[in-house]
């Protein structure tokens, strides 16, 4: 039997609350939530990695993937424009699946990243140019060609924390001015109540906070 490090403790403890959160406030969110990836995929990626970058996957985002390996988003009634995403209820966007991780990593132009990170959210599905990376050092922004910034958390456990308190307790904008969470056709997104980029949705999108 395998034993958890206080790492992966961290993690499934954040994990859980936010999905226990999404099960009873956003349910079309939570059923866009896929099962944790084959472990086959996640070799493959770490051998990918490793052929191409020299290092493998941080610990931390295998653990993730262990968990969720993604997203599917869901049809949504009412949503005629197709303008909500089910399955991007982080502010950084939607989880990549290993597969799309490693897509973003090729296209950050060999090791142009200057940094053992590897890409896990975007808001940019279709051939992905920015998000939030995980890497050593913890959870920060990437973007192509700039390559990555700081990180903002020191792990994803506590970027899952955070986001789980600006759900309960907030403020609104504890993860960022421009975008506070708000519920629209039982999905979690988040959206900047004074520029918002919902058009028929946004009537129906209600702040939390």
């Amino acid at each position: 039997m395998s034993i958890r490090s206080h790492e992966d403790e961290a993690l499934a403890e954040a994990w859980d609350a936010l999905t226990r959160w999404l099960a009873e406030h956003a349910p079309t969110s939570y059923a866009s939530l896929l099962p944790s990836a084959a472990e086959e995929d996640i070799a493959a990626a770490d051998d990918q990695l490793r052929q191409h970058l020299g290092y493998g996957l941080p610990a931390e985002l295998t653990a993730l993937w262990r968990l969720c390996g993604g997203v599917e988003h869901q049809d949504i009634e009412g949503d005629e424009q197709e303008e909500v995403a089910s399955g991007a209820f982080l502010p950084g966007g939607v989880i990549l699946t290993p597969e799309q991780a490693m897509s973003a990593v090729l296209l950050g132009g060999g090791k142009g990243w200057g940094a053992p990170v590897v890409p896990w959210l975007t808001r940019d599905e279709a051939g992905p140019e920015s998000g939030h990376y995980a890497g050593p050092g913890g959870v920060g922004c990437w973007e192509l060609p700039e390559g990555i910034d700081p990180p903002q958390y020191p792990s994803i456990a506590a970027y899952l924390t955070v986001v789980h308190r600006a759900l309960t307790a907030g403020p609104a904008d504890l993860m960022g001015s421009s975008g506070v969470p708000g519920i629209v056709y039982g999905c979690l997104i988040w959206d900047d109540p004074q520029s918002s980029w919902l058009t028929s949705a946004a009537g129906d999108w209600v702040p939390l906070h």
